[in-house]
């Protein structure tokens, strides 16, 4: 017995498919499928939410882009955990690689999805409407009646009562749409959103971002080494910042003294003048939580404040080596407890050094020691540590930690108070806790995408309201003649977002649309009950 093959049938190949195996893709077949993958909207949909559970420890944990300070503090206190959650970039969430990485393919995939998706919806709207089915009767609506009018007349009396729909003739009936918007608006929605993404991208290459902290009475210039934080993007010149200047005149911290929101901020206020350029006319702003100062396209933020101790140390000799206000961190906003280090190089011989701990209403622990029970400044009282030798300024160091390493240590001091004075031991000379000021810490944002950003939410918005209230229908009437020499009517219905059942629109149709015939058949009647469905 013989079998034959021929053409595709036969089962050898001699073509180079044959290396891949049954159902091999191939490493272009491999690419499509990848390609097709990523710009599902399965796909973009993941990585939307990626992008939301990634932006939870930028929420949670301290960030350097907000407040190196608050990153500083965490460190303290978690020693061991922060310097591993540091590994994992936790502290800089929205600048990590793995955040960008997200963001990246959550960019790609919008914008394979939706671009070829809005050109799809672009023909579309030019499209004719859909031919009208064979069997009317099947539709979710449907409605049939029989009028003395002739089909044309009919067909054209239609046309009249679609207002609002597209309309084409095919044959015996006429076809009609309406709701492109629906599709419009989604396809407008998730262009916006793509334009939001870009918008924070170009602001996030162009913008820049700073942290500085400034004490009463100080001012600010928009340089480079002013800042104690700076977070360039990735194309931001650093040598061409806006050249403006602040100055704190003053700055004034209430709380709330009574019932259970005791020590809770009531509001923060500074005083500020500025000039957008040397010689500028001045101007003032009084700053606030959420009413930042836009000076020359820079917005100046208010996030914090803090307490500046004012110290005199004068050497052995009486004569005064060190005389500022030394802003301290503090610990937490319930009682403002905080740390600080006051470092005095010129002494003329061994240098000084203090670590110092600041309480803004002090009071009685119980135990012997001293406690802050207010966040407000109605007690201050400072603590000091001191310590003589070489501070180690020759290395790179934080102002806010002092290397003891190789230093004495001269002992700590009583509770000071403002005007108190310690003298130290062994003749190195004294310090006095000589008054107080207040710090604020500022952040700059230059972002000149902001405007394009605002215009895609606002844009997405809006689409997202003509996908929620646009209702796309489609509706078909047929007019044939009967044996009678009457024209029966067919009027079919679609709707593809409402609820079963919800023919009102459909109805109205066929009411209208009945109501006009009425004048060429005094008794339009249907062809039997129950005909609607």
């Amino acid at each position: 017995m013989t079998t034959t093959t021929t053409g595709a049938s036969a089962g050898a190949s001699t073509g180079p498919e044959r290396s891949q195996g049954p159902g091999g893709l191939g490493p272009l077949g491999w690419l499509r499928w990848a390609w097709r993958s990523l710009t599902s909207m399965r796909t973009a949909l993941i990585l939307l939410f990626l992008l939301a559970v990634g932006a939870i420890p930028g929420s949670i944990l301290p960030q350097n882009v907000v407040s190196v300070d608050e990153v500083a503090t965490y460190f303290r206190e978690h020693p061991e955990l922060a310097p591993w959650l540091d590994r994992f970039y936790l502290f800089d969430v929205f600048s990590s690689p793995w955040y960008a990485a997200i963001y990246l393919l959550l960019f790609v995939s919008l914008a394979g999805c939706v671009i070829p998706r809005a050109l799809t919806h672009a023909r579309a709207m030019g499209a004719r409407p859909v031919r009208t089915p064979r069997h009317l009767g099947r539709m979710p609506y449907s409605a049939r009646f029989t009028t003395g009018a002739s089909p044309e007349t009919v067909l054209e009396r239609a046309r009249g009562s679609l207002r609002g729909y597209r309309t084409e003739r095919y044959g015996d009936s006429v076809a009609s749409e309406t709701g492109y918007l629906r599709e419009a608006g989604n396809v407008l929605f998730h262009l916006a959103l793509l334009g939001l993404l870009l918008a924070l991208a170009a602001g996030s290459f162009f913008g820049y971002r700073g942290n500085m902290l400034v004490v009463e009475g100080d001012g600010f210039a928009n340089t480079l080494p002013s800042y104690d934080a700076f977070y360039p993007g990735h194309w931001t010149d650093v040598d061409d910042l806006q050249p403006f200047t602040l100055h704190l005149d003053d700055f004034e911290a209430t709380f709330i003294e009574e019932g259970d929101l005791r020590g809770q901020a009531a509001s923060y206020v500074a005083d500020m003048a500025y000039t957008e350029a040397p010689g500028a006319e001045e101007g003032r702003h009084r700053l606030e939580v959420n009413h930042p100062l836009t000076v020359d396209g820079v917005q100046v933020y208010l996030l914090g404040h803090g307490y500046a101790p004012e110290f005199t140390v004068r050497d052995a000799d009486g004569e005064v080596v060190f005389d500022q206000a030394v802003p301290f961190l503090y610990r937490e906003t319930a009682s403002f407890t905080s740390d600080g280090v006051v470092k005095v190089p010129d002494t003329g011989g061994e240098q000084l050094g203090f670590v110092g701990v600041f309480l803004p209403t002090a009071a009685d622990d119980g135990d012997g020691g001293l406690v802050s029970t207010f966040p407000g400044a109605e007690d201050p009282v400072v603590t000091l540590e001191g310590y003589r030798g070489d501070l180690g300024l020759v290395e790179p160091q934080s102002v806010y930690q002092l290397r003891t390493g190789g230093m004495e240590e001269l002992g700590s001091s009583p509770a000071l108070r403002i005007g108190d004075t310690w003298n130290l031991p062994d003749g190195a000379g004294s310090i006095t806790f000589s008054g107080l000021s207040e710090y604020v810490s500022l952040q700059t944002n230059r972002d000149a995408a902001r405007p394009f950003a605002l215009g895609s939410a606002v844009t997405a918005v809006a689409g997202l309201l003509v996908t929620l209230f646009v209702r796309p229908r489609r509706v078909w009437v047929r007019a044939t003649g009967d044996a009678d020499g009457r024209t029966v009517v067919e009027v079919a219905g679609l709707g593809k977002t409402e609820v079963a059942g919800d023919n009102a629109a459909f109805h109205d149709i066929t009411t209208r649309l009945a109501e006009r015939l009425r004048g060429e058949d005094p008794e339009p009647r249907p062809t039997r009950p129950g005909s609607e469905r």
